[in-house]
């Protein structure tokens, strides 16, 4: 448990978030609830709020980081949807992504075209106060777990790290001298973008030390989020993606395999050896709406 009197004393101190950034950045380790808050669209597919991100939670001890990163797979084969945290997130070996590796090294385009729609999605969580919820005025000053991807995660890596000189770096999980993000969606191309949102001035979430201690307190587990009890084991994906795939058996087998993909296509190109397969984790895709489809 921190101390709120020590956790004050180490406002604006950036240190331990920047060297995390980095070792994001350099590919090293570091809602199931209604206790998640998701910003409502309008018919134009356009929304508004106004949010606080929060420092670490006071459960999670003295270094933990005010943030989780998730990888998660969801599509749906022949045999129904898969909808899974991938084991990556906890620097495991997953089932998915070896079976999506083979497929991008077949030298097949077909083979890669089912990968592009079975790669991990890449999402954060952190804890959040609401200071605006124009959609639902209810959520206003209540502390909620947030789900967001890489594009927003890239707005608070900016204001810790600005371009300019004449720009002051801050941490926006502060309480004393971050600032309120404005969250601004826009539908561009049939996607949710969120290039206009913006942190405000840095200021204070509230000039009462005591309520913000309470807000604090509040704060959702976020090792909990990536507990091992949110994760099947390899055994138990493998099992699942063979149902979904239609690779047990169970279900009719999909129409493309890398083995009927090579047969139909003999002069294809082949991809250099061993080439790894990058995921795409630039997209800000929010799964939550496949939850209803999938099979447990």
């Amino acid at each position: 448990m921190v101390d709120f009197a020590k956790l004050k004393t180490q406002s604006g101190n950036l240190d331990k978030l920047s060297k995390a950034i980095e070792a994001l950045n350099s590919g090293e380790s570091s809602d199931k609830t209604d206790n998640f808050w998701r910003p409502a669209v309008d018919k134009s597919g356009n929304g508004m709020a106004v949010i606080r991100f929060l420092p670490a939670p006071a459960a999670d001890g003295d270094d933990a980081l005010p943030w989780v990163k998730v990888f998660s797979h969801g599509f749906q084969g022949p045999g129904g949807w898969l909808i899974d945290n991938c084991l990556t997130t906890k620097n495991q070996q997953c089932p998915v992504c070896e079976h999506n590796n083979k497929l991008w090294n077949s030298g097949i385009e077909a083979n890669k075209e089912i990968v592009r729609k079975q790669k991990r999605k890449l999402n954060y969580m952190a804890n959040v106060y609401i200071v605006s919820d124009p959609s639902n005025r209810d959520n206003e000053g209540q502390v909620k777990l947030f789900k967001f991807g890489k594009k927003i995660f890239d707005k608070i890596t900016e204001a810790m790290n600005p371009q300019f000189a004449d720009e002051q770096a801050i941490n926006p999980f502060d309480l004393w001298k971050g600032a309120n993000f404005k969250l601004k969606i826009r539908k561009v191309e049939g996607y949710q973008n969120y290039d206009k949102s913006e942190f405000d001035s840095p200021s204070p979430l509230l000039s009462d030390d005591e309520e913000l201690e309470k807000i604090w307190k509040s704060e959702y587990s976020l090792s909990e989020q990536v507990d091992d009890k949110e994760f099947k084991s390899y055994d138990k994906l493998k099992e699942r993606l063979e149902k979904v795939l239609g690779l047990s058996g169970d279900t009719p087998a999909p129409k493309t395999t890398v083995e009927k993909a090579k047969a139909e296509a003999p002069k294809a190109r082949p991809v250099a050896e061993d080439a790894p397969f990058e995921p795409d984790a630039s997209e800000d895709d929010d799964l939550a709406y496949f939850a209803k489809l999938a099979e447990e």
